[in-house]
């Protein structure tokens, strides 16, 4: 039987969601609610559903969720929806504090439902050709830069854009995280556009990551060094370049998969949690382990910036 789902904000994103479950025959797209009701009514006819101008209205008939706010509003909505019985894919930054991660894992594991967190790039096709081939990552520089949003701007660049690519970095090394240094300044908003940070692990390796807003371009690329083996992936593009040392010469490869389509790989993942057939691919715990990160990121680079004023 199809699982009876709902979507909560259809801004810019939760439309996409919206979309995809409407093609997906593991669901049965009941409805969809946002603060803005002839929005939500503008998308329920366009995709044959019901729109619902209350949260509670909506999950009584439904099963599951997609949570598609502004980040500062996912635990109010979360928590509610959890606490029915509901399983929750919840867009990332999964909160704005670990405190409410913690509880709304708590609620999660005792209301016995699912709790996903929507990291996308986990299910870029290239980047699971890579995660295959990784082994003992030496040095990784990421770079995810783009132009000014005319959305998502609640929260400051790290828990935006580079929180992707601290998920992925988190996944890849499995070493503890001995030491982070982080560098940011807001430019054009109140919060920090710009920032880049250093990550050196137990195990030896490196992480430089740097994320902007206030770029003319976009650019979303990862680079990972490790022995022998040196891949360069292009989130956008979909694709995998290695680069690969045999005896004395460097092989390249390039894996391409242009009709990729994660959020639809991503949905039907939630859907198939949800049925028991496989765990979500970045749980509660692993999405409060990104945020951890990203908010002790910030905390650190406010500190030098307190800093940097007393000292003018």
């Amino acid at each position: 039987m199809p699982i009876r789902v709902g979507v909560v904000g259809v801004g810019y994103l939760g439309r996409y969601h919206v979309d995809k479950y409407a093609s997906l025959n593991e669901a049965r797209l009941v409805g969809v609610m946002d603060i803005d009701f002839s929005r939500a009514q503008e998308v329920a006819k366009t995709y044959g559903c019901k729109a619902f101008k209350g949260l509670s209205s909506l999950l009584r008939e439904v099963e599951a969720v997609s949570v598609v706010v502004p980040t500062t509003s996912h635990y109010e909505v979360a928590k509610l929806c959890l606490k029915n019985g509901i399983h929750v894919l919840l867009e990332k930054p999964m909160a704005t504090s670990l405190e409410e991660a913690e509880e709304l894992i708590a609620l999660a594991k005792e209301k016995n439902v699912v709790l996903q967190i929507g990291h996308l790039e986990r299910f870029n096709p290239a980047v699971i050709a890579l995660f295959k081939r990784l082994k003992d990552p030496l040095f990784i520089e990421s770079h995810r830069i783009s132009p000014f949003p005319k959305r998502g701007t609640d929260v400051d660049v790290v828990l935006d854009l580079m929180i992707h690519d601290l998920d992925i970095v988190l996944a890849a090394v499995h070493s503890p995280l001995r030491e982070v240094r982080a560098v940011g300044v807001p430019v054009i908003s109140p919060k920090i556009d710009i920032a880049n940070v250093r990550l050196e692990f137990e195990g030896g390796c490196i992480a430089n990551l740097t994320a902007s807003r206030i770029s003319n371009k976009q650019m979303r690329k990862i680079r990972i060094f490790q022995k022998d083996v040196y891949f360069s992936l292009d989130y956008a593009k979909h694709e995998l370049n290695l680069f690969e040392r045999k005896g004395n010469c460097i092989s390249n490869k390039c894996l391409s998969f242009p009709k990729a389509d994660p959020l639809r790989e991503e949905l039907i993942s939630f859907l198939r949690a949800i049925k028991g057939e496989t765990h979500p691919v970045v749980s509660g715990e692993g999405g409060k382990r990104a945020l951890e990160l990203a908010l002790f990121i910030n905390e650190q680079i406010k500190r030098r910036l307190v800093s940097y004023s007393a000292n003018i």
